[in-house]
Order: structure tokens, then C-alpha cells, then sequence
């Protein structure tokens, strides 16, 4: 929806009267060259549909010839975020002229252009920025798991040096007419503002065949300090600038396997929110769109993943349960040898209950909120054991009563202050089951475009194995006494009261085989909803689901009666003490990789099994044949 101007203001970008842009809330846009890099695709590009309407008609005869469009198109498509390669070779000052002119067209809010660029070419200047860039690589490569510790710190900032000058592009939020149109009711449109201004020098940078790297982790306040900055100015952004020999084929974070882009579909919406689609195309909700998107195994990937086990230089079935662990792990992928499943992203959804009132745990219902900011501060076993494996570790608040402060690791996506009551109705609506579930399907696919291989099930709520065992029920047909357990060790009246409570909640709510997502809604809780929305959206990304304990176990059960092929997606990582865990193992047919009798939750189990899931991966891609070996194979 179009930005609301301020009372008796205009709110349009200078001359060409288009609206402000669009806010969101937080910092001021730091261009994360390398997470800004999807590209515009050559079709959607440059094609015109032959049965649209012809360009004269539709667009009054002010449209671009179509080898200047072409052009245009070329250069959004071929921009890059260079970081090596840069020529010594000086700039031209009248090719930085233009490039610093494209960058002063942009559009600004009142027509303020609240920028500046600082052209930094003195080298003692610059190798100081370029000492702080690299302790900043180095501090957050620390912070990180080994996986992407070692892929972070690979980035380059030697191009701070190596490129002929640096742009250093600030903004002054101050500057400009009072009361600024649009400004004064948006204050981060000023920033915005010199964004566009970064996107311009950039593009024409391109368009002349200079290369153009955003140094982005850099702490703007130091950068401002080492340059010497007056304090009412902010910097916006710093860049490399300078000839190159070639420009990578695809973004640097995709080709070393950092991050992918996301694709367009995921970010057009129609209307509202949440209804996407391509224009031209039928608008779906993201959870349809999903489970279009889910399929089957790859028999070829299988088969020929079986005949590598067979002719592995071990005996046949040496690695028992691991053997078939890898063949799925293959025709998950699509390919044999399967990619290793790494790195590994652990998140955890949070969320409280109304069936906490039933008094089914002695435990008060803000420990779930305590727990958030423990995992927040690095002090759970989740932290512990995600150190310990490699994993990184995100929290999503989908339902705590409480309010969390912003941190970082938290995802602010909460549905509702907790779930209603299951025993007296439905536990939710229809419409906060579906958001809860699309909200695990897009966490799913953020942590594979931000380069993620492996998908790890997390939770978080006080008396959250209540619903579990409800959903166990519901769609397995076990009874409440089997699949009921002690959760967080309550004694055995309030474990009575538990099973008394799931009975209690089954009958309100009769289920309706037909109706797997109204099942979910009536007894499940938001955690549970979003979980079995991450365990769609990683099958539908074609990447391992690793599941924990019984929540998770409850919420898959969820996720396949909505799609059944997203099994295909899971691997079991433990079997909980918890009864109905073992209940829905046996439904899904997954068998567990490791049996400790744990019932934690967190992510914990799953996180204990990630070395051998990755193990099997490895195994099949590392291990010699017999032939290669020289081993004679036994009769």
C-alpha cells in the first residue's frame, strides 16, 4: 500500500510526482551488495509478450527503442558486487563525473538529495578502513558455526586497496526545506533516498564497465570516525570502485555458496499480502503454492545412489540404518552423490497455550518467554549442542504472550498472545493456523536462500506437549493414554489430569479426516502450526528436515496428512521418552538415528544427529569402490 503523506504535503519524489517509497521499519538500508545480487532474468527482462498490447498503444509512444531497452535491462541484470579484481588503472575524471552525476539524478524526498560522496583515494585513509573491515570479517566469522565461519571470512576486503579509489556515500537527514515533504513524517526516507542514489552509481558504473564493490560489513559509526566525519552526516555506504578485467558470471555469495538469491514469485503479492503470483498469472496463497511444489523422490537419484552402496569398498549393509539415510538424502537432492547437508540452520518457534489454565505442568506460562532470550543470549542446551554440530540458530516468535524486545536471532512473527483453550474449542482460527503455517515456509525458505542445507526442527512453550499429544491422537488414532506423557516430569496426578485434559480437548473438537489443517487449528498450538509449515517449505525446497522430539513428531504428522510426499523430506533425529513419539515415528515410517531417551525439546536430539545425517552424505560421495580399491568383490 502506497505510503500516507503527512497532512497537507504532496509525499512524491521531486519532480516525477511517484510516491514514497514504501517503509519498513528498522535501520537505515545498508546495501548488502551481496544480498541485494538477484538478478534481473534475461526473459522476464527483455521479452514482449506477443499478445500484449503493442508498445506505441500501451505506452503512448515514450517507450525506449528496443536495443536501448535491451540495454537498460543488461545492465539491472549483469550488476555485480566486485570484490577482487580490480585494476590499478586510474578512473578517468570525466567517467567519475558521470557515474557521480547518474548517482545526483536519483530521486529524493522533497527533492532534497540528502547525499554526499566523499572520494577517497589517499591511501592512509583507506588502509585505515580497510584494518576495520577486516576485524569486523574476522569478529563475526567467530560468532559463526564452522561452516559458514569459513565461508564468511573467505569474503574479500583486500579490494579496499586494490580497487583506485573508494566512495564513501552519506546522507544528512536534516537537509532540505522544513517541513520536507514526505521527511518529517518518514524520517527514514532520507536514507532511502541515498540508496537510490547508491543503486544509480552503480548501475552506471556497470553500464561503463567499471566494477563497483559495497563493502557491507562495516560499522558505520567507525567508518564515519576514520573519515572524519561532521556528526550530523551518517554513512550510508562504502565502496570499491574500478576497472576490472571481467565481472563474475553469477553473485559471488551464490558462487561460493553463501547465500541464493530469491526468486521474483516469492515477492509479488496481489491485493493483500500473502496472495502471490506473477502478474498475468492466478494469485495463490503461499501454503498452495507450496505444496504445488512438493514431490517425490527422484527414482533415478535412488537407484543410482543403491548401486554406489553396493559397490562401496565395505560389505554390503556394513552401515546399517546410514546406508539408507544417504540413498534418501539422493533422491531428495535429485542427484547421487548427494551434496553434503551443510550448514545446518536450527530454528526454534516459540509460542504459549491456553491449555496452560488446565494446569497440565507446575511450570508458569513466562518461562517460555525466560527461555527465548536464554537461547537469545547463548545459554541453552540448543546453543550448547548447535556449537558443538555447526548449526546456526534462529528464534521465531510465533505466538508468546509476552512482548520480546528486538534482538538479534529473533524473528518478531507473532500470530497471537498464545493459543486458546483446546478443551473449550478450537485452540485456533482458521486464519491464524494458515498464517502460522506460512510463516514456517517462508523461515524454511529464507534459511535455504540464505545458503542453509539442512533443516533442523526447534521449540519452545510451556506446556506445548499437551497439543502434541492431542495432534498424536488425532492423527494417528492413538489413544490419549498412550500417546500422553510427562513432558517436562510431572508427577503422576497432573499426568492424569494431562490425559484427561487431551481426552477432554478431542472430544471438543472432533476431527475430520478430510480436514487436516482445521485438525491442526482445533488442537495444535501456533509453534506446532509453524513447525509443520517448515517441514512443507523444506520438502518443497528439496533440503533435509532433521526432526526433534515429539513436538516436531506431532507437527510433521500435521505436515504430511497436508502433503503426504513431504515425508520424503524427513529424517527422524531422535526418539523422545515421550509415548506418542514413538506413535508417530511409526505413522511417518521414519526411523530414528539416535535413541537417548531425551525429552528436552529445543532442537536438541535432532541437532545430536546432524554429524551422522551428514556422515551418510559423505560417506556416499568420499568412499572408494571396490573396483577403484582393487578389492576383490566376495562371491
Amino acid at each position: 500500500m502506497p505510503a500516507r503523506s503527512a497532512p497537507g504535503t504532496a509525499g512524491t519524489h521531486e519532480e516525477d510526482g511517484t510516491q514514497d517509497a514504501p517503509s519498513t521499519s528498522g535501520a537505515a538500508p545498508r546495501a548488502h551488495g551481496d544480498g541485494q545480487e538477484g538478478a534481473v532474468p534475461h526473459a522476464a527482462a527483455t521479452r514482449v509478450d506477443a499478445d500484449a498490447e503493442p508498445l506505441a498503444r500501451t505506452s503512448a509512444g515514450q517507450a525506449y527503442a528496443d536495443a536501448e531497452r535491451e540495454a537498460v535491462y543488461r545492465t539491472i541484470r549483469e550488476r555485480r558486487d566486485v570484490r577482487v579484481g580490480f585494476r590499478p588503472d586510474p578512473i578517468a575524471h570525466d567517467l567519475l563525473t558521470r557515474i557521480l552525476e547518474a548517482a545526483h539524478q536519483a530521486p529524493s524526498v522533497g527533492h532534497a538529495k540528502p547525499w554526499d560522496f566523499l572520494v577517497v583515494d589517499d591511501r592512509a585513509l583507506r588502509t585505515r578502513v580497510h584494518d576495520l573491515a577486516r576485524a569486523e570479517r574476522e569478529g563475526h566469522a567467530r560468532s559463526l558455526p564452522g561452516t559458514r565461519a569459513h565461508a564468511f571470512s573467505g569474503l574479500k576486503v583486500e579490494a579496499i586497496l586494490e580497487a583506485p579509489l573508494n566512495i564513501a556515500v552519506t546522507v544528512d537527514p536534516t537537509r532540505g526545506p522544513r517541513p520536507a515533504a514526505g521527511r518529517d513524517a518518514r524520517p527514514m526516507n532520507a536514507p532511502y533516498s541515498a540508496a537510490l542514489a547508491v543503486e544509480n552509481l552503480w548501475l552506471a558504473a556497470r553500464a561503463e564497465g567499471l566494477g563497483v564493490g559495497w563493502v557491507s560489513f562495516l560499522d558505520e559509526r567507525d567508518v564515519a570516525r576514520a573519515l572524519d566525519l561532521p556528526p550530523h552526516l551518517d554513512v550510508v555506504a562504502y565502496l570499491c570502485v574500478g576497472h576490472v578485467d571481467e565481472f563474475p558470471t553469477e553473485p559471488e555469495l551464490g558462487l561460493g555458496g553463501w547465500a541464493k538469491g530469491r526468486p521474483l514469485s516469492w515477492a509479488v503479492h496481489h491485493d493483500r499480502y500473502g496472495r502471490r503470483g506473477l502478474p498475468g498469472r492466478e494469485p495463490t496463497s503461499l501454503l498452495e503454492e507450496t505444496i504445488a511444489a512438493i514431490g517425490a523422490l527422484s527414482a533415478r537419484a535412488v537407484e543410482e545412489a543403491r548401486d554406489r552402496q553396493s559397490r562401496m569398498a565395505k560389505p554390503p549393509g556394513s552401515l546399517g540404518v546410514l546406508e539408507e539415510v544417504s540413498v534418501r538424502l539422493a533422491g531428495l537432492s535429485g542427484e547421487c552423490p548427494p551434496p553434503i547437508p551443510e550448514p545446518a540452520a536450527v530454528a526454534v518457534f516459540a509460542g504459549d497455550h491456553g491449555v496452560h489454565a488446565q494446569g497440565v505442568t507446575p511450570w508458569p506460562q513466562e518461562v517460555t518467554a525466560q527461555m527465548v532470550q536464554t537461547f537469545l543470549s547463548g545459554g541453552a542446551v540448543v546453543n550448547a549442542f548447535a556449537a558443538q554440530v555447526g548449526a546456526d540458530v534462529t528464534v521465531v516468535d510465533v505466538g508468546v504472550v509476552a512482548d520480546l524486545p528486538p534482538s538479534q536471532g529473533l524473528l518478531p512473527r507473532k500470530v497471537a498472545r498464545g493459543t486458546a483453550d483446546p478443551t473449550q474449542g478450537p485452540a485456533m482460527t482458521r486464519p491464524q493456523v494458515l498464517q502460522a503455517l506460512e510463516t514456517g515456509i517462508e523461515v524454511a525458505r529464507d534459511l535455504v536462500s540464505a545458503g542453509h542445507r539442512c533443516l533442523i526442527t526447534g521449540d519452545m512453550g510451556i506446556a506445548n506437549t499437551t497439543p502434541s499429544a492431542a495432534l498424536v491422537c488425532a492423527y494417528t488414532g492413538a489413544s490419549p493414554e498412550d500417546a500422553t506423557g510427562v513432558g517436562t516430569g510431572v508427577d503422576e496426578q497432573t499426568h492424569k489430569r494431562k490425559v484427561d485434559v487431551v481426552r477432554r480437548a478431542l472430544e471438543a473438537n472432533p476431527v475430520d479426516a478430510s480436514d487436516p489443517v482445521g485438525t491442526l487449528a482445533a488442537l495444535g498450538g501456533l509453534e506446532h502450526a509453524a513447525l509443520a509449515g517448515f517441514v512443507l517449505g523444506g520438502a518443497a525446497m528439496r533440503v533435509p528436515v532433521l526432526l526433534d522430539g515429539v513436538i516436531a513428531g506431532s507437527a510433521a504428522l500435521a505436515a504430511a496428512a497436508i502433503s503426504p510426499e513431504s515425508v520424503s523430506a524427513c529424517f527422524a533425529g531422535h526418539r523422545s521418552s515421550e509415548p506418542g513419539h514413538a506413535a508417530a515415528l511409526d505413522h511417518l515410517g521414519l526411523r530414528p538415528l539416535v535413541d537417548l531417551e531425551m525429552r528436552l525439546g529445543e532442537g536438541s536430539g535432532a541437532l545430536l544427529a546432524l554429524p551422522m545425517l551428514q556422515a551418510s552424505a559423505r560417506a556416499l560421495r568420499s568412499v572408494a569402490t571396490l573396483e577403484d580399491s582393487g578389492i576383490t568383490a566376495a562371491p
